[in-house]
């Protein structure tokens, strides 16, 4: 809807206009589609039965392992990269493991992806998850973090600015703005090389109170999400 509200789509819709002349219907295409994100995707859902389910899924690289299932259209994983294909070499999000986790049959792999469910006391609090590579399990962490531990609403502590770092490259990597200057030097000074980044991850949260309430957060670093209710 924004997209199609935008001053740039009438711009180009208005160009396409002959003010003196009637314009075929035949002659119009369909408007362009949304830009469809190429990044791995988590859903929350619950429903009024109490059901929950966290999910995420993905290709992890640009159209997985580019081969198509005969008779279905969908496209296969590559995420035998999850794997530690050689130790010591890093995978495709520069994720560098040992011989753990080698490939052996039988066997899964080391993977970031956290759908997540919380309960208290046997109760259903939280139903989360979020897509970012490597990037995934301190995302959700950090959220957790900020619900369980320091009481903030759902809504801000999945808003608060996030860090990472993943052993190696030996990188403290922080959203921008997201790390006062004071905490940044003090950082570096005690020898913690510091990337300041653009926003990550994506996520998607229910909260459910103690009367059943249901409340959606859709993370606003990724628009293209939603928190919908029926």
């Amino acid at each position: 809807v924004p997209r199609l509200l935008s001053p740039g789509y009438a711009a180009a819709i208005r160009a396409v206009i002959d003010p003196d002349k009637a314009t075929a219907s035949s002659a119009l295409g369909p408007g362009a589609p949304p830009h469809e994100r190429a990044e791995t995707t988590h859903y929350s859902v619950a429903d009024g039965e109490g059901n929950l389910v966290a999910v995420t899924y993905t290709l992890n690289g640009f159209f997985g392992a580019a081969v198509v299932a005969p008779g279905t259209g969908f496209l296969l994983n590559n995420e035998m990269d999850d794997f530690t294909v050689k130790p010591g070499a890093p995978n495709l999000f520069g994720l560098v493991q040992g011989a753990a986790n080698a490939i052996a049959p039988g066997k899964r792999p080391l993977s970031s992806m956290t759908p997540t469910i919380v309960e208290n006391d046997g109760r259903p609090v939280l139903v989360l998850g979020s897509p970012g590579g490597p990037r995934i399990t301190t995302a959700v962490l950090e959220t957790l973090t900020n619900i369980v531990d320091f009481g903030i609403a759902p809504d801000q502590a999945v808003r608060m600015p996030r860090f990472h770092h993943q052993w190696l490259p030996d990188v403290l990597y922080y959203e921008r703005g997201g790390l006062p200057p004071a905490t940044v030097a003090a950082l570096a000074e005690r020898g913690y090389r510091l990337v300041e980044q653009s926003p990550w991850g994506a996520v998607e949260l229910i909260a459910i109170g103690p009367g059943g309430h249901l409340f959606g957060v859709s993370d606003l670093r990724r628009p293209a999400g939603a928190a919908l209710g029926y």
